[in-house]
């Protein structure tokens, strides 16, 4: 080979290498990622110890349909269901007689019931929907202020009094503009911008606050035995916090006492919470941590790298499938794993007085173990 051939040939790749360079450092991304104290990934030990409790699930068939996201058992006694396509399916508590009670349009990933027995859906594509028993879809609340829309309307609980708590997961990424759901998700936790906030509805007059903000990716919700406190899952950061549902426009990382961690330094991602039976607390843990990721959490400029590769590469931890239950002391109570993740994404638990319903974001079935 002669060397002109050979200059030639190493001119061509040191142009493509400088060109890789340039992209993996320049190209435009959405995101401008901030700077945090992540804590070394505690693993599976003490409450959060191996086990297998969680494998061989009893399945309901569900058809067509993906994604049992959120289940609960509505007013009438029956089951319902949030799935992917954006149906809601009721059945009775053994998954017979299966309808799709109604469709939104959008993919609601969580929901309660009022007094009257309409849903409350919780609808990032839409916002939070009012859902009668006949099925009629309305738009509850679209945004806060005429500046300042829900661009993630995630999880949702209805209080004694009437109120209802909603999470706005993002303020950042909303999923109608960011390729869906599980995109904004990624964006939003990638960023750490902390915009997550819980927000407040009151259907009599029909004002919403904001009770709380600064949150890094806020998801499940659920309220204290008496009403007043609310557990609120971030995602992004691994924990549960107790907010005084009074609180308004708090920012919880300024050390006021009516915002406390309750559980800290979680294995995995907590997804949905659920209040059980017996003072019982459920939550969902999508996937188990990821050391490589945390290991980024000081390093915003290499997260901008890593979000310009495909998104298999991406540090999102393995399928893991795990539920446990807490009380409102934080003591966790009871822990159920599948080391093998057959069931795909727990995302939560609904208990009843014979089985553990679990949900997720991607099974063709809905999963359950008898209580």
């Amino acid at each position: 080979m002669s060397a002109s051939i050979v200059r030639r040939s190493a001119g061509a790749a040191g142009l493509v290498l400088a060109g890789v360079a340039a992209y993996l450092c320049f190209w435009p991304v959405p995101i401008e990622p901030r700077s945090w104290p992540a804590q070394a990934p505690p693993g599976f030990t003490g409450a959060y110890a191996p086990n297998t409790r969680l494998a061989d699930l009893r399945t309901i068939d569900i058809g067509s349909e993906v994604g049992p996201e959120h289940i609960a058992i509505g007013p009438d006694g029956k089951l319902y269901a949030a799935m992917e396509s954006g149906d809601l399916l009721r059945m009775d508590p053994d998954g017979s007689n299966q309808a799709v009670f109604a469709s939104t349009g959008g993919r609601v990933l969580g929901f309660d019931f009022d007094r009257g027995g309409r849903m409350i859906a919780a609808d990032p594509m839409k916002g939070l929907l009012a859902v009668t028993p006949e099925g009629r879809v309305t738009v509850l609340v679209d945004r806060v202020s005429a500046a300042d829309p829900v661009r993630y309307a995630n999880s949702v609980v209805v209080a004694p009094d009437g109120t209802i708590y909603f999470t706005d997961a993002s303020t950042r990424f909303a999923p109608l503009e960011w390729g869906g759901t599980y995109e904004a998700s990624v964006l939003d936790i990638l960023e750490q911008s902390a915009s997550g906030r819980v927000l407040a509805h009151d259907p009599a007059s029909g004002n919403t606050r904001v009770v709380a903000h600064g949150l890094s990716f806020a998801n499940g919700i659920a309220l204290s035995a008496d009403g007043r406190t609310l557990f609120v899952s971030e995602t992004g950061r691994y924990r549960i916090w107790k907010i005084d549902g009074r609180a308004r426009d708090l920012d919880v990382q300024s050390g006021s006492p009516q915002a406390t961690i309750l559980i800290d330094n979680l294995p995995g991602y907590p997804d949905n919470v659920m209040r059980g039976r017996d003072g019982r607390i459920w939550v969902g843990l999508f996937r188990p941590r990821n050391p490589a990721a945390d290991g980024l959490a000081q390093k915003p400029f290499v997260r901008k790298i890593l979000l310009r590769l495909p998104r298999s590469l991406l540090p999102l931890g393995q399928p893991y499938g795990h539920v446990f239950a807490f009380d409102e002391s934080g003591r966790v109570t009871e822990d159920l794993q599948d080391p093998a993740g057959a069931y795909p994404e727990t995302t939560g638990a609904t208990e009843t007085a014979d089985r553990l319903y679990i949900h997720s974001l991607h099974a063709h079935t809905i999963g359950w173990v008898p209580r």
